[in-house]
């Protein structure tokens, strides 16, 4: 098999996955952060574990982008600098600034992320440097233009819904409180809401099967996380916005 064929393989497993995780996730959540019981097998610090689980997603695809036929190319690398603005933050900064301390996540959470993670860099990364085709005359298409807007968007919503929540917790602290301000007015999860949107704009401005799937496969993830943390708001908190939506204002 040519790697362009295992690729493409690669690809549609991802995409096939997406609706099975879906499935069991709504109907189990992922045991971390509020939602862990301290009862899944062996554990690692969040921070370690955190760090761990997304290193694939900007190391190994710096590497596999740098070892593509187009990795010098303007293009792909304006791709190169929107994956890693991510997941720079996202594996290294974002866990620092996590103020809790003494919380542990499941070793069998920090594998599977860590394997999707993986895969996920592996396709993304070969097809802009290696299996796309992408001039510089890209840069004006629609598809291009709209993705961008579409991604910085939500980076930006993320962002702000990440800064809410950390200032929320003092350092040391524990606890939860009802999150206030931003888009926390509409929705109990901006953040995710943010990441969505970031990788639909990926899957638009690259016009790839690669960024689709990894956008359906966090769409998979996050509207069941969602909808958890919605849940598990209104149970908690009796005085909880009644008219907050999970992820989409007005309407879930």
């Amino acid at each position: 098999m040519s790697e362009e064929r295992l690729h493409g393989a690669l690809v549609w497993v991802v995409i096939a996955a997406a609706l099975p995780t879906f499935l069991y996730l709504l109907r189990k959540t992922a045991p971390y952060g509020r939602h862990h019981p301290g009862t899944e097998g062996p554990h690692l610090s969040s921070r370690l574990g955190w760090v761990v689980m997304e290193l694939p997603a900007p190391v190994g695809f710096l590497l596999v982008h740098g070892a593509g036929r187009s990795a010098g190319q303007l293009v792909p690398l304006l791709f190169l600098v929107m994956w890693q603005s991510h997941y720079l933050y996202r594996t290294f900064l974002y866990p620092l600034r996590v103020r809790g301390r003494g919380t542990r996540i499941p070793v069998l959470v920090v594998g599977s992320g860590f394997f999707f993670n993986t895969i996920n860099a592996y396709i993304n990364a070969r097809f802009i440097s290696e299996f796309g085709q992408y001039e510089v005359g890209w840069l004006g298409d629609p598809r291009f233009l709209g993705g961008l807007g579409v991604f910085l968007a939500g980076m930006a919503l993320n962002l702000h819904a990440d800064n809410i929540l950390l200032r929320m917790r003092k350092p040391g602290g524990s606890g939860y409180a009802v999150p206030q301000g931003g888009a926390f007015r509409f929705v109990s999860c901006p953040n995710y809401l943010g990441e969505i949107l970031e990788w639909a704009g990926w899957a638009l401005a690259t016009w790839s099967l690669s960024g689709f799937a990894f956008w359906l496969f966090t769409m998979a993830n996050l509207v069941p996380r969602a909808r958890s943390h919605h849940r598990w708001y209104l149970a908690t908190f009796r005085d909880y916005p009644p008219r907050r939506r999970a992820l989409i204002p007005g309407i879930y």
